[in-house]
């Protein structure tokens, strides 16, 4: 049974992007660094609002961060 977006928790992590896409930690790092969407640092570990996320994927997110 695959999870749903709903199931993740609201902040995401890199690891969390990794398996909602089916893509390698190297790719997830390149998206998240990529300005696509909005990230949040705590030190060293990258944080993704879930909402944010799913904006982007679903075509919705009309500024992309530099």
């Amino acid at each position: 049974m695959q999870k749903q977006l709903a199931d993740y928790p609201s902040v995401l992590d890199v690891s969390d992007i990794q398996e909602i896409l089916s893509i390698g930690r190297l790719q997830a790092y390149q998206l998240v660094h990529s300005g696509a969407f909005r990230i949040i640092k705590v030190g060293k570990r990258i944080k993704i609002p879930r909402r944010t996320f799913t904006q982007w994927l679903e075509g919705d997110n009309v500024n992309v961060l530099q």
